[in-house]
């Protein structure tokens, strides 16, 4: 067996785990959630109002940058890395249907490589916290945890496999440290006093 070749046993196995061995119902029953888009408008709509409301100027430009980020990001992961490199799905594989919880309504037939919902996510936590952090302390990290428990929850509910998700937070890091390296160098928000 090749190197290769056991790195996608490991990752194979580490699917198992997540998808079935540590399953549960109240995961089964909150996971889809975390991993649907329409979940998470109340906190993009809060950040589309409270950056422009305390930041002014610069808070638009933010908003504007960070949209920026989640689009590129999505076009690399999505355009540029699926297109040319193709895994199917653990959903997808008939290997695998009978043997996997799949907990989606939907299994896309595009590339499993790399995750645009990992790539995506940690591009914005990164964006994010490296803009903010120093206006808001700490606890912007926490949005590390929010791409985390998304990313988690793809492959919990069957439609990646972990090597996935890891790609797609690597890339969506790196992408959302540009974009935030762009705007603090350029941009950077002014801090507010109370």
């Amino acid at each position: 067996m090749s190197f290769f070749d056991k790195i996608l046993q490991l990752d194979r196995d580490l699917f198992f785990l997540i998808n079935d061995k540590w399953s549960n119902s109240f995961f089964d029953w909150l996971l889809p959630y975390t991993r649907d888009a329409n979940t998470w408008i109340p906190l993009y709509l809060f950040l589309l109002i409270f950056i422009p409301l305390k930041h002014k100027k610069k808070g638009l430009l933010w908003v504007l940058l960070a949209v920026v980020e989640g689009a590129c990001t999505d076009l690399v992961s999505s355009r540029l890395i699926k297109e040319n490199i193709f895994r199917l799905r653990p959903c997808q594989d008939p290997s695998l249907k009978d043997h996997i919880h799949v907990l989606v309504q939907y299994c896309p037939h595009s590339s499993s490589f790399t995750s645009s919902h990992a790539a995506n996510h940690f591009g914005f936590a990164t964006f994010l916290y490296l803009t903010l952090k120093e206006y808001y302390g700490k606890w912007t990290a926490l949005i590390f945890l929010w791409a985390f428990i998304i990313c988690y929850a793809q492959a919990y509910v069957g439609v990646h496999y972990p090597l996935d998700l890891v790609g797609g937070a690597i890339a969506g890091s790196i992408i959302g440290y540009i974009f935030s390296w762009v705007f603090n160098k350029y941009l950077r928000l002014k801090k507010v006093t109370a």
